[in-house]
């Protein structure tokens, strides 16, 4: 029986800058999955990660130029007005009470993530609030073997995805695009051209605020 209400995706990230990778991405799991549409969330501070680059305010305008003509892509500004560091559970478990108990949800993430999850707050309480949708990465690293067994105990096909709310582990055989935010911070820093690996409206803000730490030409 199929679930009447349709599923929603949400890609997390600090998105520093957003790129062509992420967009892809995220269209890829969009249109493989059929879902009503898939919403970017900018984290405010990854407890993982070093600071981003530039400010909250900087990264949410160039989500907002890097989706403004991209059908059911959108953006989820929520982390950022949370204090705190950014964990992935609590953003699911408010998305959980916002969307309803019956809707399905999915997390997508990039496979380079799964050697870290154990280090994530709440990881296995995922599955409580979503799907979890892994796209391939070229650098991913082998993860550990309570991650390995944890995705094998938990795959779902899918048919199952569709229909239940939550619980799945979904992997999805189209790889990523072999980009990373850092890499293109360090070619904005070096005054190289970044075209084709960022949207023009994202390359144009850049160029106009200045950003990462060289203004392009």
């Amino acid at each position: 029986m199929n679930n009447p209400h349709p599923p929603l995706g949400f890609l997390g990230g600090a998105f520093d800058p957003v790129h062509i990778g992420h967009l892809r991405g995220a269209m890829a799991v969009r249109d493989t999955l059929n879902l009503e549409r898939v919403d970017l969330i900018p984290a405010a501070q990854s407890p993982l990660k070093d600071q981003a680059t530039v400010d909250a305010v900087h990264r949410l305008a160039m989500l907002e130029r890097a989706v403004a003509d991209l059908p059911g892509i959108a953006i989820d500004a929520r982390e950022l007005d949370r204090p705190g560091p950014s964990y992935t559970a609590d953003t699911l478990e408010d998305l959980r009470r916002e969307h309803g108990a019956e809707r399905p949800l999915v997390w997508i993430v990039g496979a380079d993530i799964l050697a870290s999850l154990p280090q994530w707050s709440r990881w296995r309480e995922l599955l409580h609030f979503a799907h979890l949708v892994v796209i391939g990465r070229p650098d991913a690293e082998p993860h550990p073997p309570e991650v390995s067994a944890w995705l094998t105990e938990n795959k779902i096909d899918l048919a199952g995805l569709l229909v239940q709310p939550a619980g799945g582990v979904f992997t999805l055989a189209q790889p990523l695009l072999d980009i990373s935010s850092s890499e293109i911070r360090a070619m904005l820093a070096a005054g190289r051209d970044p075209r084709f690996l960022l949207p023009d409206g994202v390359i144009e803000y850049i160029s106009n605020h200045a950003l990462f730490s060289r203004a392009l030409p």
